[in-house]
């Protein structure tokens, strides 16, 4: 069921509540080919994000202060 959920696309607004950033912050970030990856749907004219792509967005800019030690 998790693997479903991963796989589950939301609109950018959504992704953009998820992550803590705003609307234009997500547009920007892919003007600049940076930021999570992203979905064009058929005619490229909505963009959606999966869950799990977000998920691992976040994942990845983890800082565990133990592990600095």
């Amino acid at each position: 069921m998790m693997d479903l959920v991963r796989l589950r696309a939301v609109d950018e607004k959504a992704a953009a509540e998820l992550l803590g950033y705003s609307i234009k912050t997500l547009q920007n970030w892919r003007l600049l080919r940076k930021g999570p990856a992203y979905l064009k749907t058929a005619g490229g004219r909505s963009i959606r994000y999966r869950i799990g792509d977000l998920l691992d967005y976040q994942a990845a800019g983890r800082v565990d202060p133990e592990a600095l030690r």
